[in-house]
């Protein structure tokens, strides 16, 4: 066991409660309504596996709420404080101009992917997709400019209406693409303590699952090496939803789905925050092994959560609407019994907004 204190019992203030933090390697949920506190209680959860594993973690970060991951807090010991610049955190940026920026390359997503960035049917538009699956680009050669010129000076009519397409779309003025530069999912591929991935600052509204998939791509692509990495998705019904709106939703929808199946025996665990547990695709949550859950109100969510997590009582997540901002339920692999916690503080600012859950807890 490699123990977790992230705060302390919530009918004993002076027990510290522990989780297993050998135990993620499931896939984990974490679910708590608007005002519970989700986010700040994640990242202390994240902070002590930080602290005391050497798992190292990528974060899909929707609303830099970890941009800050690698800075703590003023009033944080300064042993401690030494010991966690150490950690070499890496974050890349897309809310704000900060460098790194985050950026993968075009090129080096799969055929599929790339389709469904471009709205290519492989029936419906099978000339197409078929040229589009023939096309052989270098990355390192890969210029906007360049590739659409090449395809509208084509013989093949084919890859001339696919140069119409991705012109007319605007597909390749999407900031997110690195073209011949280097790409975020090179660091990914390093694995270093943490790396947090910005994605909410694009302002297309592809662009952020495009991003995610191009990194979550890559890391099944490389399956085979058994490297262990935790794969944190805030606001994963951003990324897994039961009902799909876009083909790049799609497509990541799919990816998910094949690493919560697949995903562990490879060392690929994924650790899902969200709202609600009705906002994820049943066939990514019904594989989490561990439960983390904060304040929920609705009896429908609640009957969802015992229907799939059946190893929690049900008097237990009965007392959900009841638990203070900053409570939190523990349930799972990751703790022998299930137990009420009442959450630590964090040691490092939060980046989306600073909720001062520390006040309320204690």
């Amino acid at each position: 066991m490699i123990p977790l204190t992230v705060g302390t019992l919530a009918d004993a203030p002076d027990t510290p409660a522990v989780i297993d933090g050998s135990r993620f390697n499931r896939h984990t949920f974490w679910c708590g309504q608007s005002g519970s506190g989700k986010t700040y209680a994640l990242g202390v959860v994240l902070e002590q596996l930080l602290l005391h594993t050497e798992l190292p973690i990528a974060v899909l970060d929707p609303n830099a709420d970890f941009t800050e991951l690698g800075r703590t807090r003023d009033e944080v010991d300064a042993a401690d404080a030494e010991r966690w610049s150490r950690l070499g955190i890496r974050v890349f940026h897309s809310s704000t101009p900060r460098e790194p920026q985050l950026r993968i390359r075009f090129v080096d997503l799969s055929v599929r992917s790339k389709a469904a960035v471009a709205r290519l049917d492989p029936i419906v538009d099978e000339e197409q997709f078929n040229a589009l699956l023939h096309l052989n680009v270098s990355p390192e050669d890969f210029a906007r400019d360049t590739f659409l010129q090449t395809l509208a000076a084509s013989n093949d009519s084919a890859l001339r209406r696919l140069g119409l397409r991705i012109d007319n779309l605007e597909i390749l003025d999407w900031p997110l693409w690195a073209f011949g530069g280097a790409s975020s999912s090179t660091t990914v591929e390093d694995r270093p303590q943490a790396v947090v991935l910005d994605v909410g600052g694009f302002s297309h509204p592809g662009e952020p699952q495009a991003a995610a998939l191009g990194i979550l791509e890559d890391l099944w692509e490389r399956r085979m090496e058994r490297r262990p990495l935790l794969i944190v998705i805030d606001e994963a019904h951003n990324f897994c939803p039961p009902s799909p709106r876009s083909s790049v939703e799609a497509q990541l929808t799919e990816q998910l789905i094949q690493i919560a199946a697949e995903g562990r025996k490879f060392g690929l665990w994924l650790f899902l925050s969200t709202q609600r547990p009705t906002k994820i695709h049943p066939n990514v949550l019904s594989q989490c092994d561990n439960l983390g859950m904060m304040r929920m109100n609705s009896p429908r969510d609640l009957a969802e959560l015992g229907d799939v997590f059946g190893f929690v009582p049900h008097d237990v997540l009965a007392e959900s609407p009841h638990f203070r901002k900053g409570e939190a339920l523990f349930a799972g692999a990751f703790s022998e019994q299930p137990q009420r916690v009442r959450i630590g503080r964090r040691l490092t600012v939060e980046g989306g907004s600073d909720l001062a859950v520390a006040e309320h807890v204690g």
